[in-house]
């Protein structure tokens, strides 16, 4: 991934310094930023392509933090290619900014990229922490996806820009074969991959199960899903068209491992669509979009696991735990009350037939319960920097993990974490 990065990286360096000057200095720098603007756009297509090669060796939820600072960095590379074509145009022709932008705007290649910026600026500010807190989820996901408009209107700025289509032939070959690499991947990724797959293994409803008043386990089945490549650990995005609304969905992992006859979800009532869980009908269609994750067992390098689970973070703990047939296992499962345990019968019954140890870990975090400082970490897993370490609970805990293992200095290729913080 990395030499597809760098390498790229280094085309666009070369077709900057081979491909001439600007007609002032000021518009030189603006194309430099222009063609990395260009770069940083693809790589963000791609970061969200939903690719099974890059999701199952980095996870989603990592490849979601890139695309996040991917995107900041793009935000602030189009804002100064913007001013920098704007304040360039304005001294070539000895008049003020204001003026210049009034005069770009009436071509329409420079429309296209005014918009495109505007559109990437709006969505910036809407991203931001507090003002994203305050937006419904639906909300923000409705206005995220002016960004496909965005591409679209740079795409057509792009082609009609000298720079960077038709400055060489090379120039050319390069940027269309990145162009449709990369919307090919995205297309395949999140449109052609999940019909084909929900066509095929035609997925519904086979049992709905209370687990307690807040938690509810739907089972799903359907066609060959043993040619599913599904995982335990991995978590999937279900919708349910004939129960909520199309635009509402969750991402839910997998609370068993796949079994090649069915596969559950067990989800904790924490909002619309997940609370009304427990009201599906049996023979409800169901639309799946995954599996997805790299929170499994592929990752492993160490006969002995520990397993760290937050609240419902228990759901893919579990499912490892089923899968986890070598090796000794510790569990740790992290919850206020012995009541919010989730699925804590099953996981007892699956540390037993291992011969591992299960430490159920109560009580408000406070400044006499710190259960994942490096000390009590150490006094419950004494060997814990020989173990592979899967952690996977609300981003509060799980940060609160990591430092506990970096202070003991447990090898990261040993750390596999997973976050719920998708958006």
């Amino acid at each position: 991934m990395w030499t597809f990065v760098i390498a790229n990286t280094v085309i666009v360096e070369i077709l900057f310094y081979t491909g001439g000057t600007g007609k002032n200095g000021t518009l030189t720098v603006a194309k430099f930023f222009g063609l990395h603007a260009a770069l940083l756009m693809l790589f963000q297509l791609l970061l969200v392509a939903r690719l099974p090669w890059l999701d199952r060796r980095i996870g989603m939820d990592r490849l979601t933090v890139w695309h996040q600072w991917v995107g900041f960095t793009l935000l602030w590379t189009l804002l100064t290619h913007a001013t920098l074509v704007v304040l360039g145009y304005a001294r070539l022709d000895g008049v003020s900014m204001l003026k210049t932008l009034v005069a770009l705007s009436g071509v329409p290649a420079s429309l296209l990229g005014i918009l495109a910026a505007v559109i990437v600026v709006v969505i910036a500010v809407v991203s931001t922490r507090n003002l994203r807190r305050r937006l419904r989820y639906e909300t923000w996901h409705g206005l995220h996806l002016l960004l496909y408009l965005a591409v679209g209107m740079s795409f057509v700025h792009q082609l009609q820009e000298p720079a960077s289509f038709k400055a060489s032939g090379f120039g050319r070959v390069f940027w269309w074969a990145l162009w449709l690499l990369t919307f090919g991947a995205f297309v395949i990724g999140r449109l052609v991959l999940p019909v084909w797959r929900n066509a095929y293994h035609l997925f519904q409803v086979s049992a709905v199960v209370p687990e307690s008043d807040s938690v509810v386990s739907v089972y799903v089945t359907g066609r060959h899903l043993d040619r599913l490549p599904a995982r335990a650990g991995q978590f999937s995005v279900w919708r349910f068209p004939g129960h909520n609304h199309w635009w509402l969905a969750n991402p839910f992992s997998l609370s068993a491992a796949p079994n090649g006859q069915s596969l559950r979800l067990t989800a904790r009532a924490a909002g619309k669509t997940s609370a009304g869980l427990r009201h599906l009908p049996v023979g409800t269609r169901v639309f799946m979009e995954g599996p997805y994750g790299a929170f499994t067992s592929l990752h492993r390098t160490r006969p002995g696991a520990l397993l760290i689970a937050g609240g419902v973070g228990i759901t893919p703990v579990r499912a490892l735990l089923e899968e986890h047939t070598a090796g000794d296992v510790v569990v740790l499962y992290r919850v206020r009350s012995a009541d919010d345990a989730v699925l804590i019968d099953e996981v007892r019954e699956l540390v037993a037939a291992r011969g591992g140890r299960l430490h159920l870990l109560t009580g408000q975090t406070g400044a006499g319960t710190q259960p994942f400082e490096p000390h009590n970490l150490h006094a419950l897993v004494s060997d814990i920097t020989e173990r592979d370490v899967y952690v996977c609970g609300p981003t509060a805990m799980t940060s609160a993990v990591l430092r506990g293992l970096r202070k003991l200095k447990v090898p990261n290729r040993q750390v596999h974490a997973e976050r719920f913080s998708l958006a």
